[in-house]
Formats: structure tokens, sequence, C-alpha cells
């Protein structure tokens, strides 16, 4: 079942279930779709958006809303820290299970290995190629540093 699916049931149960927080997510998730589709349009696509666009969207709205998160609770706004944990919860369930450090290193290892990255000047391709298979599994702002180490042991920096 792909993601805009599950989003949908969830949001039909929700609506069933009377939880109006998780429905009040699930509704930004669904207007985060659209306007990613509304943008597709606009720019000349046919307007659909796959699976791994839709995983990009989640990720960015995840990592908004720890960032949002982590300031209310250094304002002392725990209240409005604790609405963006749980809204984070709603979206998680959408994103795939996250890697662990040795599994992201194995990858950017194998990402390496196939693209025949020899020195950091390949490093968008391997980008590239982790990007292409682990969208949504992986936070590649983390996972950038972890490629250059990587490069600058296998060649020169």
């Amino acid at each position: 079942m792909d993601t805009r699916k599950r989003v949908n049931d969830a949001l039909k149960q929700a609506m069933k279930d009377k939880a109006s927080e998780r429905l009040a997510t699930l509704r930004l998730i669904n207007a985060a779709i659209k306007d990613r589709e509304i943008a597709a349009r606009v720019d000349g696509d046919d307007g659909g958006i796959g699976d791994g666009e839709i995983l990009a969207i989640l990720g960015k709205m995840t990592k908004q809303r720890s960032e949002s998160a982590r300031a209310y609770e250094e304002g002392g706004r725990l209240d409005l820290a604790e609405r963006e944990l749980s809204e984070i919860s709603v979206i998680q369930e959408f994103l795939p299970k996250q890697l662990d450090e040795e599994e992201i290193t194995s990858a950017i290892r194998d990402a390496v290995a196939e693209t025949g990255a020899a020195s950091i000047r390949d490093m968008g391709k391997v980008m590239g190629a982790l990007k292409a298979k682990f969208t949504g599994q992986m936070d590649f702002g983390k996972v950038g540093p972890l490629v250059k180490d990587q490069l600058c042991t296998a060649g020169d920096c």
C-alpha cells in the first residue's frame, strides 16, 4: 500500500474515532502532499508525486517539529513542545524504520563501492545513490559528514 493511501486511510479512521489531535496532524500531512503536487503541476510535471517525495516531505515535517519542540523546551513552553512531539509520533508512523549507526555506515560503504567513488569530488554520486535507496530512513544532514569522512579515508582530502 502506498504512503498516500495509508495516510488517507488513517485520516478516515481518525475521523471515525474522533481523535482530534491525530486528525489535525494527518490533515497537515495531506496538505503538505497536496502543496507539493500543486507545485509539481506549476513546474510542468503531471502533478503526481511518488512515494519517495512523500517520504521526503514527511522527513522534513519531522525535522521541523523536532526543531520547534527543542525551541519550545528551551523557552519553557513544555505544553507546545509536547504537542510537537505528539505530531512527530503520528508522522513517523508513515516513515520507514530509521537505520542505526552501524547500518548507515554499511550503507555508505556499499554506496561508495557501488558508485566507484574515489575522492571527495564523488560525494554527490554517493549521496545520490543513498537518497535513491534510503529516502526517509536516514537523516542526510548527518550522513553527509560521514560520507565525507569515508571518502577522505579512501582518497586524499
